[in-house]
C-alpha cells in the first residue's frame, strides 16, 4: 500500500489538506518534514510545484497552500549565509 505519489512519498502535504482547522505553523513544520525526506536527487522547486497545482485549485486559502507558495518564493530568492562579509572582523 502506498500512501503518497512521487512528490509528497509519505502523504504528509496530503494528510495536512485534509486536517480541519490546520494552522500556518503547524503547515509549516509539516513541510519541513516533507522537504527533508525528499530525496536529494528530487528537485524541490519542481515538487513544490506540482503539489501546488495538485491542491491549490480547490483549496486557495488553505494554510498548506500558503506555506507551499512561500516555499517556492524562497528558494526563488537564496540569502547569503555565513562568509567574510557577514560580519566585521576585530
Amino acid at each position: 500500500m502506498t500512501k503518497g505519489d512521487a512528490e509528497d512519498h509519505k502523504g504528509l502535504i496530503m494528510e495536512a489538506y485534509r486536517i480541519e482547522g490546520i494552522t500556518k505553523p503547524e503547515c509549516r513544520t509539516i513541510f519541513l518534514d516533507w522537504a527533508l525526506s525528499l530525496p536529494v536527487e528530487r528537485d524541490t522547486g519542481e515538487a513544490i510545484r506540482l503539489l501546488l497545482a495538485k491542491y491549490q485549485p480547490d483549496a486557495p486559502d488553505h494554510p498548506m497552500t500558503e506555506v507551499l507558495t512561500e516555499g517556492l518564493v524562497g528558494m526563488a530568492a537564496p540569502r547569503r549565509r555565513g562568509g567574510w562579509r557577514s560580519r566585521p572582523r576585530n
